[in-house]
């Protein structure tokens, strides 16, 4: 068998991207700052620690079901399919998924460079055969893939684990969704993993781990704007928070400024209030059906849906319309 081909495509946004994000994050009021840049090197390297631990049952519950459902999900996505990967991260599920599946072509995208590049090669030690197309590249803002020339791929297969759809409100993963349809095509396919509503103190303990490697996480954020930015946080006026809304069904992630303070970033000066709270990520959680109802509203066809026994994880297999 032929020999596959590693490509990498940078599309990542510029600099003055991430900085703009930053800025006006922290001029809102509550301030927020945007998840994905949890994820630089050290970021990345602690959630994987995170999946390892105890109270931490997404991953364990996603792994259970693509070992359980890994063929039947490959069925769904059918043969010479190009699968196209949000957020690869370390790639554990992937690895499942391709071994059923034997796409074509693997194109993964993430924000996270160095986790990227690294991830696509163990993929290609791993598949030798396999076609990547590595994309750094922020996949929440409007991407438009590379053309593979040569490859009679049937199909475009959106592959988007884990529980990332969750950090988008439900207004933002409408409009995810459309914009899954549009990339996907007409007879294209999606296979979402999205984390189901539970027992409230289930919720709780997985962001508020005993370890403590959530809050490590949680405060990595601010070093990475340091590093990127040269801003002055002070990782040790802060602390992490977590709790789960049950109104809203979505934990939300803080950090809390221990004392007043101010702290600069490219010139601008914030205050932080003893005791205010700084939002770092919110992770809904969804029932199956609410799930499929916003799916079926951008375009979007409820297939399939595949659970782990314990029924604390879903994954949704959707057909663009």
């Amino acid at each position: 068998m032929d020999r596959g081909v590693i490509r990498f495509y940078d599309f990542s946004p510029p600099e003055s991207g991430f900085l703009e994000d930053v800025l006006t994050g922290l001029a809102r009021s509550p301030k927020e700052l945007p998840a994905k840049y949890f994820y630089d090197a050290q970021g990345s390297a602690l959630f994987d620690a995170i999946c390892d631990l105890p109270e931490y049952y997404l991953t364990r519950a996603e792994l259970h079901l693509m070992e359980r459902h890994g063929t039947d999900i490959a069925a769904f996505i059918g043969p010479a399919a190009e699968l196209v990967e949000f957020g690869s991260g370390s790639g554990r599920k992937t690895r499942i998924l391709i071994e059923a599946a034997r796409p074509l072509l693997y194109s993964p995208v993430d924000i996270a460079r160095a986790q990227l590049e690294s991830a696509s090669r163990e993929v290609a030690g791993l598949f030798p055969w396999l076609n990547i197309a590595a994309i750094c590249a922020d996949f929440a803002r409007p991407l438009t893939l590379p053309e593979w020339k040569g490859l009679a791929t049937r199909r475009r297969v959106i592959y988007f684990p884990g529980s990332t759809i969750g950090n988008f409100t439900r207004e933002e993963t409408a409009a995810f969704l459309q914009a899954v349809r549009r990339l996907a095509g007409t007879g294209g396919a999606a296979v979402i993993g999205v984390d189901l509503k539970k027992d409230p103190a289930l919720l709780h303990a997985a962001y508020n781990d005993a370890q403590g490697v959530t809050a490590r996480f949680n405060l990595n954020i601010l070093a990475h704007i340091n590093r990127r930015l040269g801003s002055d946080f002070h990782l040790q006026g802060f602390r992490h928070v977590a709790f789960y809304d049950e109104a809203q069904g979505r934990i939300e992630m803080h950090l809390r400024s221990v004392r007043r303070q101010e702290v600069s970033v490219a010139q601008r000066r914030f205050a932080f209030a003893e005791g205010e709270l700084m939002r770092t990520e919110i992770s809904c959680k969804y029932a199956a059906e609410e799930f499929q109802a916003l799916a079926r509203q951008a375009g979007l066809r409820p297939a399939r849906v595949w659970f782990d026994d314990d029924r604390l994880f879903s994954v949704h297999g959707l057909v663009a319309e």
